[in-house]
């Protein structure tokens, strides 16, 4: 399991970015950033008739469930998955072993084209993720309570 990062204001505009790119690059319907926990991280495109809550969670329920039926067959996982419907098509990707980038397109576009742009979106997403677990591991950067010590605390608590 991945360590919990922390989300900067830089690195959440830079993935939000990403996103709405890969939304038009894409022309896609929209496009979902999931962790693996199922916490929605990113939104792009025709969201207002979907429940994104519901949406995060399902993928990593999905992305688990094709995990574990991975290595029943003696595979590490199953990075990506397409689903295609009557309608709408999902294709998702795992991003550095952390998040799945989601992407919910029709008929007015190809998988091709969305397989070429994800690949695209996925190496840029992974070198933000790559920041964001340096600036984590730095000393006294990885917890917002890491300059509060012993001592504070006890003051805290010491009336």
């Amino acid at each position: 399991m991945a360590s919990q990062l922390v989300m900067y204001e830089e690195e959440f505009h830079r993935i939000n970015a990403v996103c709405d790119r890969l939304t038009k690059d894409a022309n896609a319907k929209v496009v979902f950033l999931v962790d693996k926990n199922g916490q929605l991280l990113s939104a792009a495109g025709q969201t207002t008739n979907i429940d994104t809550t519901s949406l995060a969670s399902l993928t990593a329920g999905n992305v688990a469930a094709m995990g574990g039926l991975a290595k029943l067959i003696g595979e590490n996982e199953f990075p990506n998955q397409f689903h295609e419907g009557a309608k709408d098509s999902l294709y998702m990707t795992v991003v550095g072993g952390r998040v799945v980038l989601v992407v919910i397109f029709d008929n007015r576009t190809s998988l091709g084209l969305v397989r070429l742009r994800i690949k695209k979106a996925s190496e840029e997403l992974e070198r933000v993720f790559t920041t964001l677990a340096a600036r984590s591991a730095a000393p006294g950067v990885g917890s917002p309570f890491a300059e509060i010590s012993d001592a504070d605390i006890d003051n805290l608590f010491s009336e």
